[in-house]
């Protein structure tokens, strides 16, 4: 009987689509939207910040499962080594990036830095997660069951810890460092919860490579991520509840009061359900060849928007200052415009890592004629 061998998860190209688009019109929106329109009785808005709530945790979700997935496909074919390395510098590159689009050139010319360069956003933490993973898969020496176990152990420390770090005050730390696990200087993104996602993910990626080539084994994923979405958005908060009740541990019962991470995880896993339902259909759509470009496409946005750089964006011209009308219109031409110039202006994600090495050549080639 022949084997059939994991291949290629198209319906996660698709997920990563609906969610950049999702972040793309989300962050327009939410810059430029007028507060006045910020009612939160109006069902159209209320329904908005909901999914828009759920991008992150999409990002993170598939961050950990598509990397992981790799890595032990790689692992079968005795190849994880390269593998590792080039999740490693990925990991290394996409810090780099996060922290160049905060950083504003023309305070240096002025002969000023902005610290606020120095916040973490969701580009550091991807990066940082990759780094970890890679870590913790070596530390339990390659075991596929012993990481998957480990994966699930931390992910759920993490969301349920969550309401003993939520207003974390770090004194005596850096705030280089601080920013990775506190938002109090302004970061946007911190390595916990978030981190959690990721860990969630990598648990998910390994059942689908134990178990992928398993015969009707895709029906079976489909009920188990629509089963247990469900489960986690309408059961984790009771749950956690009897767990007090049991246990007599008041922090069950904190975090069940305020559980937005074990719901938001059923949201993803419930998008993941619905997009593996209709991957055949996905397969060959556009929706998927914007989901391979995700970084070209956060980097565009972030650009345009906030002004990486230059300080310059639209953010500058219109901040806070659209009615929803315009909002809306302006959102639709936004993810066109970004999508258009990141297909034709940045053919692969190499655009970004050729764009980056070129500069910390340069860099190191002025360091080193500097000190001569």
């Amino acid at each position: 009987m022949t084997i059939l061998k994991p291949t290629r998860l198209f319906f996660l190209d698709a997920v990563r689509a609906f969610a950049i688009l999702m972040m793309l019109q989300g962050h327009f929106i939410d810059t430029l939207l007028n507060p006045v329109y910020r009612d939160k009785t109006n069902i159209a808005y209320t329904i908005w910040e909901y999914f828009r709530g759920i991008t992150a945790p999409t990002f993170f979700t598939i961050t950990g499962l598509v990397f992981v997935f790799l890595l032990l496909r790689a692992k079968a074919k005795n190849e994880d080594k390269y593998r590792i390395k080039k999740g490693f510098n990925r990991g290394l590159l996409l810090i780099g990036i996060g922290y160049a689009l905060r950083f504003s050139f023309l305070s240096l010319f002025k002969g000023e830095i902005n610290m606020y360069f120095i916040v973490i956003d969701v580009l550091q933490c991807i990066g940082l997660s990759l780094i970890l993973i890679i870590g913790l898969y070596l530390i339990t020496l390659k075991n596929e069951t012993v990481f998957a176990l480990l994966m699930l152990i931390i992910g759920n420390i993490i969301f349920v810890t969550e309401p003993l770090y939520r207003t974390l005050h770090i004194e005596g730390v850096p705030k280089f460092l601080a920013n990775y696990l506190t938002k109090e200087n302004g970061s946007v993104f911190t390595m916990i919860p978030w981190f959690g996602y990721v860990c969630f993910g990598a648990f998910i990626a390994v059942l689908f490579h134990k178990f992928g080539h398993k015969y009707r084994y895709k029906q079976f994923k489909i009920t188990g991520f629509l089963v247990v979405g469900f489960i986690l958005l309408f059961w984790s908060s009771p749950f956690l509840t009897f767990i007090t009740q049991i246990t007599g541990i008041q922090l069950f019962d904190d975090s069940a009061n305020y559980n937005y991470l074990y719901t938001r995880l059923g949201n993803v896993l419930i998008i993941f359900g619905l997009f593996y339902t209709f991957e055949r259909y996905l397969k060959q759509a556009i929706i998927t060849k914007i989901g391979q470009k995700t970084l070209s496409i956060y980097v565009i946005h972030f650009i345009i928007i906030y002004g990486s750089f230059t300080g310059i964006g639209l953010k500058h011209f219109f901040y806070k200052s659209l009615t929803p009308t315009q909002a809306i219109i302006g959102a639709i031409l936004f993810m066109v415009v970004v999508c258009f110039i990141s297909f034709h202006y940045a053919k692969t994600n190499k655009f970004i890592y050729n764009w980056m090495r070129k500069g910390y050549k340069r860099l190191t080639k002025q360091f080193n004629q500097t000190n001569l």
